[in-house]
């Protein structure tokens, strides 16, 4: 009998944090069964991080089970597509509903955290790129090879890449398909912090932890902030910062955070996401 869980890709419950793992030994390899387990997954996010949900969680945090966060893609579901009868219709297809996927991660209103404690290649690098945060041990390692079988990563790896490091630096690491150590990657911006090997399930969890704990609709608008300027520029963000940031102060986190700092000083305050 074989022990691989019934379902590849679960969401689990840590108090207002919401845990994304992925379970598919031994390699963690995209299959159908992962995509559409992340696909209902981030689904299933959607809805427990919306604003007024009564139990509502205010972050999220990926990671994986098993020596590897992932070795990539299983290439029979390229095989499949190559040899059938209209592969560049079903290609399209593909790639527009994995980009959704992805997009789905960046839109969630809530933190974000990626924790990445071994070998995180493909489809799962690119998914931590839709993350806010990457976190990763001393010894993680990272790669978008898609070269070996004559593709490009198409998840929206190589732009977010260029938007966190810069052209030249996505280019060279699309375009030699070489591994590049979480140090590395670190000097170039795409992971935020390189963390030690022991204790990094549950220094990652205690670190997303914190972000669930904290003002979750001020981190909302954060996140629409430096998503506009990345997008459409500086101007365009300031352009909504006052409504935006004006909303807040009918915050009940806002209210409470003020009469808190006033009274008792800064850092003792309590939010709830309203």
């Amino acid at each position: 009998m074989s022990d691989a869980p019934a379902t590849p890709v679960r969401v689990e419950r840590d108090g207002d944090l919401a845990v994304v793992v992925l379970d598919h030994p031994p390699l963690n390899l995209f299959d159908e069964s992962v995509f559409a387990g992340f696909e209902s997954a981030v689904a299933e996010l959607a809805a427990i991080t919306a604003p007024g949900h009564p139990d509502r969680a205010r972050a999220v945090l990926f990671e994986a089970r098993g020596k590897v966060v992932s070795g990539g893609v299983d290439v029979h579901g390229f095989q499949e597509i190559a040899e059938g009868p209209d592969p560049v219709g079903q290609g399209t297809t593909l790639w527009s509903r994995l980009m959704r996927l992805a997009q789905g991660i960046e839109d969630l209103p809530v933190p974000t955290v990626f924790a990445a404690h071994g070998l995180t290649l493909t489809a799962a690098f690119e998914l931590s790129l839709a993350c806010d945060l990457l976190l990763a041990t001393e010894n993680a390692s990272f790669g978008l090879v898609e070269i070996v079988v004559g593709l490009t990563p198409s998840m929206g790896g190589p732009q977010r890449l260029a938007e966190r490091a810069g052209p030249a630096r996505a280019k060279e690491l699309v375009l030699t398909g070489e591994r590049f150590g979480a140090e590395v990657l670190r000097e170039w911006g795409v992971v935020n912090r390189v963390l030690p090997r022991d204790g990094f399930a549950e220094a990652a969890r205690a670190f997303a932890g914190t972000l669930a704990a904290g003002p979750t609709r001020a981190h909302a608008a954060t996140k629409q902030l430096v998503g506009t300027a990345v997008r459409d520029g500086v101007r365009a963000a300031d352009a909504i910062t006052p409504q935006l940031s004006g909303a807040l102060f009918g915050t009940e986190d806002l209210r409470g955070a003020v009469a808190s700092f006033l009274t008792e000083g800064p850092g003792r305050a309590t939010y709830r996401g309203r």
